[in-house]
């Protein structure tokens, strides 16, 4: 077995231990310290729940609800995040100006906006979306523009001189080229999308698993609470799963 296998092995260990030290230190918390089940409900109660949520298929239209805001948040960011950067990056004047503009909005917490967008579009999923779309623009037009205007003028030289196209420059040179850091940012732009969506719902939302989660601590009931927040822990890392490994898939390619 290589250094590499056996590094990644060490790895899963550490991360597998962690996880089961967690269970275990919750276990002891709530059967043998006593700490109040209000407060943090028994690991049994907790998936005696989930399992009830999975069964009755009740998380269905919040689940649908979230997905849905997350979906077209980050399809207007990456569309309008890609397009722009890549016109910004043909400029080396706009990138000097315009790459610490945009990164030090990044750097603003938006989320503290969120009273604005909910009086402009609403408690719904469109306050939602354009908050989530806002936060994931950052990344991706960021990444497209240092993606972009990290590629080596040689290279562009070259293809310049054989007699290369605007569209086969593009395609040949720029494109693979500035593929990896886009992607890195397209990643990045779809974990803050998901993770200000949650947020979002958990503070002024009508639908939604972050807002199911408010209501149900609202109404006292912890273990359901820990079963959905469980729930969506299991979605958002699958989703992260599935999008790293998009990632890495399109670096190889």
């Amino acid at each position: 077995m290589s250094k590499d296998s056996n590094a990644r092995l060490a790895a899963r260990a550490v991360q597998v231990g962690f996880l089961g030290g967690m269970v275990a230190l919750w276990y002891f918390a709530t059967n043998a310290w006593d700490v109040s089940p209000l407060l943090l409900p028994k690991p049994q109660a907790v998936m005696r729940e989930l399992g009830n949520v999975l069964r009755s298929g009740e998380f269905v239209g919040d689940l649908r609800i979230t997905l849905g805001e997350l979906g077209a948040a980050f399809a207007i960011s990456a569309t309008g995040g890609a397009v722009l950067g890549y016109c910004i990056s043909r400029s080396r004047y706009w990138t000097r100006v315009l790459d610490p503009l945009l990164a030090g909005a990044y750097a603003i917490p938006i989320i503290l906006f969120l009273p604005l967008y909910v009086l402009f579009f609403g408690l719904g999923p469109a306050s939602k979306i354009a908050l989530g779309a806002t936060i994931s623009f950052f990344p991706v037009v960021l990444s497209t523009v240092a993606g972009f205007a990290s590629v080596e003028p040689i290279y562009i030289t070259a293809a310049r001189s054989m007699g290369c196209s605007n569209h086969q420059l593009f395609r040949w040179v720029l494109f693979p080229a500035a593929l990896p850091v886009i992607l890195t940012g397209f990643r990045m732009g779809f974990t803050v999308a998901l993770l200000s969506i949650l947020g979002s719902e958990t503070i002024s939302a009508l639908a939604g698993l972050g807002h199911r989660i408010v209501s149900l601590a609202e109404n006292m009931n912890t273990a359901r609470m820990f079963a959905y927040i469980l729930f969506a822990v299991a979605i958002a890392a699958s989703l992260n799963a599935a999008v790293s490994a998009l990632e890495a898939r399109g670096r190889r390619t």
